[in-house]
């Protein structure tokens, strides 16, 4: 007896499903020691599945690929084992790693290519504005002088240009 609803079925088959290659080649290579794809993909999809129901879900694609790496790390993080051993001078030790790990990199580096889109898909007085303002630090006044246009017009094409990469953030899964 079938209980999912059509527009379920529909959404699940053209909006996840089509995403599962895709899915599983970037497993493969981002944890190619993981030997149970097949129950971190089931595991991305049941978690997808309850966050559509929720009306969570803006990016199917982009919420599938971020569940899987959750789910494959929590995955290795349950497989670690800590012996624990008796250590005269603990204070000797270094427990603080700083530096980001491999994952936090590529999440990262995923996030500003995004980012990169964003900026690239807006019109170019309003791309041009915005990066003037928030990647070389000009304050308004000299991005106004420097294009010839009022002070005024910086200040609405940089919220222009904000409020429309928040957006496109948004309908790719970025909050």
């Amino acid at each position: 007896m079938n209980t999912l609803k059509p527009d379920y079925e529909r959404w699940f088959a053209e909006e996840v499903q089509v995403h599962e290659a895709a899915l599983r080649a970037w497993l493969r290579s981002s944890f190619p020691s993981l030997s149970d794809l097949d129950d971190i993909v089931q595991e991305s999809y049941l978690r997808l599945w309850r966050a559509h129901g929720k009306g969570e879900v803006h990016s199917p694609r982009a919420f599938l690929f971020a569940t899987a790496r959750n789910a494959a790390l929590d995955l290795f993080r349950r497989r670690q084992v800590v012996r624990m051993e008796q250590v005269e001078d603990s204070a000797r030790l270094s427990v603080l790693e700083e530096s980001p790990g491999v994952v936090d990199t590529v999440s990262k580096r995923q996030e500003i290519a995004l980012l990169t889109q964003a900026i690239q898909n807006l019109p170019d007085r309003c791309r041009q504005v915005l990066t003037l303002r928030k990647i070389y630090g000009l304050t308004q006044k000299e991005i106004a002088a420097r294009l010839g246009i009022a002070e005024h017009t910086v200040e609405v094409q940089v919220a222009n240009g904000m409020r429309r990469c928040a957006d496109y953030l948004a309908r790719h899964g970025l909050r």
